[in-house]
């Protein structure tokens, strides 16, 4: 019964990867994930999980890593990864970043044009005066990322934003060091925080959500799960 129900929820879902109805494939083995990320990982509408379909394979793999190694604390998911290998989060990762499906509308929010302004100018900006690099120095013109390690910013829900930016604000969460992001994090201020993911969430997402190509550009901070020189560190 159990096998039945789980392949009619495969079945279901027609756009999976070409494994989809591989009884022994990832997206069988990884239905587990769906349960929070939503249906091919697209996220959820409640508001905090995000999308991890399509994220650059490199991105995903850290952060299974971050959680599995105890970086990044949550630990249902802490649970579920504990005994796995490095190759078989490689292969997650891999198996949900081939994984193209619709990004739904952005949020309509409700903020202040003043609000929304100070978000945008951070993001495309960023603030010299407090030695903060623009968020599409890292991640992207388009803020759909960067392969294959740095993840794009649309699309994601606004709690979910806030919740990350400030467990690196706070040192609830960490990546591989140097732990860039949590730099960045400790020099904003709430009203910086509220504003990046208010104006973030509200964006549409360009190109599909696709990545861009790796850049030769050098990052304006040392991150500690990315070399420079184009690998995982």
């Amino acid at each position: 019964m159990l096998a039945s129900s789980a392949s009619a929820q495969v079945a279901g879902a027609p756009d999976f990867a070409s494994r989809a109805h591989d009884l022994d494939g990832m997206a069988m083995r990884t239905l587990a994930c769906t349960t929070c990320h939503g249906a091919q990982g697209r996220a959820t509408p409640g508001g905090y999980f995000p999308r991890i379909a399509g994220k650059p394979a490199g991105y995903l793999y850290n952060q299974l890593l971050n959680i599995r190694d105890g970086r990044r604390s949550y630990p249902t998911m802490s649970y579920l990864l504990e005994n796995l290998t490095d190759e078989y989060l490689r292969e997650m990762a891999l198996h949900f970043s081939a994984l193209e499906v619709p990004y739904p509308a952005p949020v309509v929010t409700n903020e202040a044009p003043s609000v929304l302004e100070r978000g945008r100018r951070l993001v495309k900006e960023g603030d010299a005066a407090r030695g903060l690099p623009a968020c599409v120095q890292c991640h992207g013109q388009s803020m759909t990322g960067v392969a294959p390690f740095v993840p794009g910013l649309l699309g994601l829900p606004r709690d979910y934003l806030n919740g990350q930016l400030g467990a690196w604000k706070s040192g609830k969460r960490h990546a591989q060091e140097p732990d860039c992001m949590a730099a960045i994090a400790k020099q904003l201020q709430p009203e910086d925080v509220s504003a990046i993911s208010a104006w973030l969430s509200s964006q549409p997402v360009p190109d599909g959500g696709k990545p861009e190509a790796a850049s030769a550009q050098k990052l304006p901070l040392r991150c500690g799960g990315v070399d420079q020189a184009g690998g995982a560190q």
